[in-house]
């Protein structure tokens, strides 16, 4: 790409710094030519740099701090192909034209209400523009409506790192709930907050969470168990660990250690989302939905906090889950033996493993499904963004599978420094003492003890409460799309 700079003098203001981009390389379908003015004042200019910044940040692959001309095309390329999405979702009639109607309806199904006057209004916006220059509708031909070339050339050259559009198809970590508790919050428009709509998503991801690890609490204990008495010489399998619990307390012991986990969902949910709202303000994006490192950042973090205040119910949990019949009444019996027995120090054993598993599990979590819904969006998203159930039910699946396979060394040393009062005389071991341990008796197959139930659970997991989830949704008055 060729990049001529120029320094202009301008009558009444200081020498101002203008790039032209000559595209005569793109091919035609992306061709948008930046026209080189002769007269731009200062106050101007800032509105160009700025402008600028943000088609860089958008499209520098290499993080060089330029945008080559290979760079230009992806980003136009990528960019179009968003911008098809957004104009086939808003194209509700199927005639290739947006009217003030159509613009009303997709506003609505976004919790927006708007008057078709005020929709025309959005037809006749005037692009940003300079005062010796003719001004630019993006109804260029008096319509009161919008073709797709209109559209396009309207929008191409705006950098938008995440169309709203797009993501409320995509919704992810409110979903799918497998029960690890450590995936990335999801992110509401201003106009979900606005409308109230935040919450309604929060109770139905609750409640489909509750729902979905009641469903696969047998599953869970079996892991918990494997996880912490399970060794070569105590080859416990999933058939005779069911009949071991069986024998042991009846079915109803299959269920141990689920009540304080389906507790722990209200308010863990609620200080995630809180801190993810602080954490994001604290960032400063000026961008309403974040990109893919800042949500990794602000997720961990959230999740981190979120994590330390009820890391209490964690051990409880864990101690439920293993208790003989009889050991303990309920749980606010577990927690004063373990208070009079072990001290308040007890409750927090296990806290630096299960801080660290955040950032690979949620990392991982994340990145998969990232990846595998823009492989979607570049191969099969043709006349819609909506992936249908089975797409979203297989990225989820597949991304929390994924980030529990590199996060489950970390948590299964977390629940066996959990449960280690549990055994009479255990001696205080560290998660480094853990590690050696397990790596030395065991090898390495040892750090994945559990694993088989673990996995058995996350696709009825990701299933039931998908289901729970879009029904919630309806009940609670959510539009689902």
């Amino acid at each position: 790409m060729l990049c001529l700079c120029l320094y202009v003098p301008v009558f009444g203001e200081r020498q101002t710094e203008f790039e032209y981009f000559e595209s005569k390389g793109l091919p035609a379908e992306l061709k948008s030519i930046f026209r080189l003015s002769l007269f731009i004042p200062s106050q101007e200019f800032s509105t160009y740099r700025q402008w600028k910044q943000k088609i860089v940040k958008a499209g520098d692959k290499d993080l060089d701090g330029q945008l080559d001309f290979e760079e230009f095309v992806h980003y136009l390329q990528d960019h179009e192909k968003k911008l098809r999405l957004v104009f086939k979702s808003l194209d509700k009639k199927n005639d290739g034209r947006i009217d003030a109607q159509e613009i009303v309806q997709s506003l609505r199904d976004l919790g927006v209400k708007i008057s078709e006057q005020q929709a025309e209004k959005i037809l006749k916006r005037i692009r940003t523009g300079h005062f010796w220059g003719p001004v630019t509708y993006m109804d260029k031909n008096g319509t009161m409506t919008i073709d797709w070339n209109e559209w396009r050339d309207y929008h191409l050259l705006h950098p938008v790192e995440n169309i709203p559009e797009i993501i409320l198809y995509w919704k992810h970590s409110t979903i799918f709930d497998v029960g690890e508790n450590l995936t990335v919050p999801d992110e509401f428009t201003v106009e979900e907050r606005q409308t109230g709509m935040w919450w309604r998503h929060l109770v139905a991801g609750g409640g489909a969470g509750a729902v979905s690890r009641t469903c696969t609490a047998p599953l869970d204990r079996l892991k918990v168990l494997m996880q912490v008495h399970a060794s070569r010489s105590n080859n416990m399998c999933i058939i005779g660990g069911f009949t071991q619990m069986i024998r042991e307390g009846g079915p109803r012991s299959l269920w141990r250690g689920n009540g304080i986990n389906v507790l722990k969902i209200a308010p863990e949910s609620a200080i995630k989302f809180m801190a993810y709202e602080q954490i994001k303000r604290f960032i400063g994006t000026d961008q309403e939905m974040l990109r893919i490192h800042e949500r990794l950042l602000a997720g961990s973090l959230a999740g981190a906090i979120a994590q330390s205040s009820i890391y209490p119910m964690e051990v409880l949990k864990t101690r439920m889950a293993l208790r003989k019949t009889g050991q303990y009444s309920g749980m606010l019996d577990c927690a004063k033996n373990i208070l009079a027995k072990e001290g308040m120090a007890a409750f927090y054993k296990g806290y630096i493993p299960n801080m660290l598993g955040i950032i690979p599990y949620a990392g991982i979590d994340l990145a998969v499904y990232e990846t595998l819904k823009n492989t979607w969006l570049q191969r099969y998203a043709v006349n819609s963004a909506d992936p249908g159930v089975f797409v979203l039910l297989a990225c989820g699946t597949i991304s929390s599978t994924c980030g529990q396979l590199a996060s489950y060394p970390l948590a299964l040393v977390r629940t066996r420094m959990q449960a280690q009062a549990s055994v009479e005389g255990a001696p205080e071991v560290t998660m480094r003492g853990l590690f050696k341990h397990i790596l030395k008796t065991e090898g390495a197959f040892g750090l994945y003890r559990g694993l088989a139930p673990n996995f058995m659970k996350v696709i009825p997991a990701v299933s039931i409460s998908y289901v729970v989830y879009e029904n919630l949704k309806m009940t609670l008055g959510v539009d689902s799309r």
